[in-house]
């Protein structure tokens, strides 16, 4: 099918959202994702961040959509035309949209963990207003540790589900969920019992925000002061592909490693996550490349010399590698 966004044509399968179809252009043009996740089954359609004019419905029916819809969860149609930076009104909404998350939401980036990582400070930056109208006090959550690993600030959650959808899909059972109506709905456990399972580790890697943080990182480093590294193992659990965060020669946390979109590419278990945090444990690839949008990169560690324990592991491996291929030879 053939679709134009904000003047660019494109050819997608049927079934492609709009929101798909504006990644596989790229650049400015793709909307803003909050709630969406690729490998997610049924995710979006929560934070309405994604909002675009359909000014062409089709070929066979040109009419527009008489509202703005949700990219992530509108098909293209053959012919359709596709209005997202170039509409002033969308460009409004989103603004209002913005907002409406900021209402509840604490400002404590300062101190939050997720500062530099966070989607929501990127998108009040790109999208949002200088000033808010709210005058109310805002609504307030007692922090709660759910498990020896994981702390929830439900004060920060923008309610976009990806924690349950993950907590549904990659595990046997389900501990947490949306509790409550309206606004007073919460991610919570029940009877706040602890998310114990192989893979509870990737709520904290699906979280747009500071809600989920991991318990063995908080307060230790700020993300562009450490400096990641492409690792992996073989891990009978999980792919074992991974990305270390080095501050000096410590690996002071483990996560999935990222897309350009934020989301994981592959989901990794506790272990890895959790208890392999010696380079010793993983053989190294490289630094990874950070999009130069990112304040990660402000540090430019690409251009720097790794970390010496990386640089001896990389010797190793390489020396490793000379041997048996001489051997082989021989």
């Amino acid at each position: 099918m053939k679709v134009i966004i904000d003047g660019i044509t494109i050819d997608v399968e049927p079934g492609t959202s709009i929101l798909n179809a504006a990644r596989m252009i790229g650049g400015e043009i793709v909307p803003p994702a909050m709630c969406y996740y690729s490998k997610l089954e049924g995710s979006g359609g929560k934070c309405r961040t994604c909002l675009v004019k359909v000014s062409k419905g089709s070929e066979k029916d040109p009419r527009p959509m008489p509202k703005l819809v949700a990219s992530c969860r509108t098909t293209v149609m053959d012919g359709m035309e596709v209005q997202n930076i170039t509409s002033p009104e969308v460009k409004e909404a989103r603004k209002g949209v913005v907002e409406m998350l900021l209402i509840n939401h604490p400002l404590d980036c300062p101190v939050c963990d997720q500062a530099g990582e966070c989607h929501l400070q990127d998108l009040s930056y790109e999208h949002g207003s200088e000033a808010t109208r709210y005058e109310f006090e805002r609504r307030t959550f007692d922090r709660i540790d759910i498990g020896d690993k994981i702390q929830l600030h439900m004060t920060r959650c923008i309610l976009c589900y990806r924690c349950v959808y993950v907590a549904d899909q990659l595990t046997e059972k389900r501990e947490h969920g949306i509790l409550g109506r309206g606004d007073a709905s919460e991610i919570s456990t029940y009877i706040e019992k602890a998310i114990d399972n192989d893979f509870s580790g990737n709520v904290i890697d699906v979280c747009p925000v500071g809600a989920l943080t991991d318990k063995t990182f908080r307060f230790k480093q700020r993300v562009w002061f450490s400096k990641p590294v492409d690792a992996h193992r073989d891990c009978p659990t999980c792919t074992g592909k991974v990305a270390l965060w080095y501050k000096g020669e410590d690996v002071i946390r483990v996560t999935g490693r990222k897309d350009v979109y934020g989301e994981v590419e592959d989901f990794i278990c506790n272990t890895c996550r959790f208890e392999k945090k010696n380079t010793s444990d993983w053989v190294i690839e490289g630094p990874r490349q950070i999009s130069n949008r990112s304040v990660i990169s402000s540090n430019h560690y690409e251009q720097l010399a790794p970390p010496p324990v990386v640089r001896k592991n990389l010797a190793l491996q390489a020396a490793n590698k000379e041997e048996f291929e001489r051997a082989t030879k021989h």
